[in-house]
């Protein structure tokens, strides 16, 4: 903006450039969507036309190093998205785009949904490897979420039968375009997560557009896979098309044929590795046996140079020479054990069992007739003390006071009565006699005075 207020006089092909400056430094690249015509496709390579709308236009080319990556072929009238750059061409002074990318129209705002939503989600961490989840070596089972009658099916069990035909497959029937293709998949990957019959899902369909794969785009499809506990194959489309479904992955396949590789086994793999494990085992087989035979022939070689009859001969030698000296042996021993039992035979003699056993009998005898005589003195004496403990209880005994005409009276409460104050008029007596018991009823009281109750007691006393 500097050189516009600047007094000097600027020439035509320094206002272009200045301008060309401004144009490219403030705008950059910038999206612009239009309608083509005028559209020019020299022998050169380079594409030139003209992008407007309703109310205006702006001339646009786009070089063969650019064009070369369109996947489709433009058209006079067809709605586009381009990705240009501005800039002046000098020569006329005209602005231009020069176009890096171009698209329909529609699909360019699909490629805006899905760049908004892969930064979202990669934001959110649901691109992270470590929540990956490796996949079972070998698999036991593979679940299969796909159109029922699209030909990546097809391609995908044609693969299972070739490579691993034991291999069982559980197919999950969905819609794989259209409005109700997301439902129906993220029910899917749910089912076989609640049914847990297959240990690797593989998910995906064949080529298309990008509007024919965008339900592999749709968040909720993204986190359905996320949230599987199975592991995943995202197999989407061909080598060259990118889905959402491929980033939250556990692993992406980059075709459905190429997913049916991944999961299962190569029979004819698995016959060269067994081959080559029976080759191996022969040639270590051969191997031993070589060195058991050279082993052998060294054992033969020592056994005849050491025959086994000479051997057997020292050792019947050296057996003779034992049992000498066994025999030897067992004789000093037996005359030391007969020795030795003439001692104790004699001493047995002298101390005989038999004496010892008498003796002590009639020791015992004797015992016996001294304890007799102890209890019986001891159980008269008992007796006695007996009968004087019998005869002095008589005599203190309260029955026998009764038999001597006295009496014990209680009150109700079972308390024997020793003065009038532990009774009241009208209570009920229980008095016991010798020969029985009395109950009364107490009408009056008279208590005896002081005096005159010493005066009775004293005869008594």
């Amino acid at each position: 903006m500097s050189q516009f207020n600047s007094p000097s006089i600027f020439s035509v092909s320094r206002l272009n450039q200045a301008v060309r400056t401004l144009l490219e430094q403030d705008l950059g690249q910038i999206w612009v969507s239009g309608e083509i015509s005028n559209l020019s496709q020299p022998s050169s390579g380079h594409w030139y036309f003209t992008l407007k709308d309703d109310n205006a236009q702006v001339r646009c080319a786009m070089f063969r190093n650019s064009n070369r990556r369109v996947t489709f072929r433009p058209q006079h009238g067809q709605q586009v998205l381009v990705r240009a750059s501005v800039t002046l061409y000098e020569p006329r002074g005209d602005y231009q785009l020069i176009a890096e990318s171009i698209q329909p129209a529609g699909e360019g705002l699909l490629q805006q949904k899905f760049a908004q939503l892969k930064q979202r989600l990669a934001d959110e961490g649901l691109f992270d490897p470590a929540l990956k989840k490796p996949l079972p070596a070998p698999a036991t089972c593979v679940g299969i979420v796909t159109s029922a009658t699209g030909a990546a099916l097809q391609d995908i069990l044609h693969i299972l039968k070739r490579r691993d035909p034991a291999l069982p497959v559980v197919i999950y029937p969905t819609a794989v375009q259209g409005a109700d293709a997301t439902g129906q998949i993220v029910r899917m990957i749910e089912l076989a997560n609640k049914r847990a019959e297959c240990d690797v899902l593989i998910v995906g369909r064949g080529g298309g557009s990008l509007e024919d794969l965008w339900c592999f785009n749709e968040e909720a499809v993204a986190r359905a896979i996320v949230a599987s506990s199975i592991p995943v194959v995202s197999a989407v489309g061909h080598e060259t098309d990118i889905t959402i479904a491929d980033f939250v992955a556990d692993l992406r396949a980059p075709t459905p044929s190429a997913a049916a590789e991944v999961v299962s086994r190569n029979q004819q793999e698995l016959v060269r590795q067994l081959t080559s494990q029976q080759q191996r085992l022969e040639m270590a087989m051969d191997y031993y046996i070589a060195q058991r035979q050279q082993h052998f022939s060294q054992l033969r070689h020592r056994l005849e140079q050491q025959h086994p009859q000479l051997r057997l001969a020292r050792q019947q030698t050296r057996l003779l020479a034992l049992r000498q000296r066994l025999s030897s042996a067992l004789e000093t021993r037996l005359k030391r054990g007969q020795l030795q039992q003439q001692r104790l035979n004699q001493r047995l003699q002298q101390q005989h069992p038999g004496m010892r056993i008498q003796r002590a009998s009639a020791t015992l005898q004797q015992a016996n007739f001294r304890m007799t005589q102890a209890i019986r003195s001891q159980l008269g004496q008992t007796r006695e003390r007996f009968g004087l403990a019998v005869t002095h209880l008589e005599a203190v005994s309260p029955l026998a006071t009764l038999s001597r005409g006295y009496s014990v009276t209680v009150t109700g409460k079972g308390e024997v009565v020793k003065a009038v104050t532990q009774i009241q008029a009208g209570e009920t007596l229980t008095t016991r006699l010798k020969d029985g018991v009395v109950q009364s009823q107490v009408t009056a009281i008279s208590p005896v005075k002081k005096g005159r109750q010493r005066a009775r007691k004293t005869p008594q006393d």
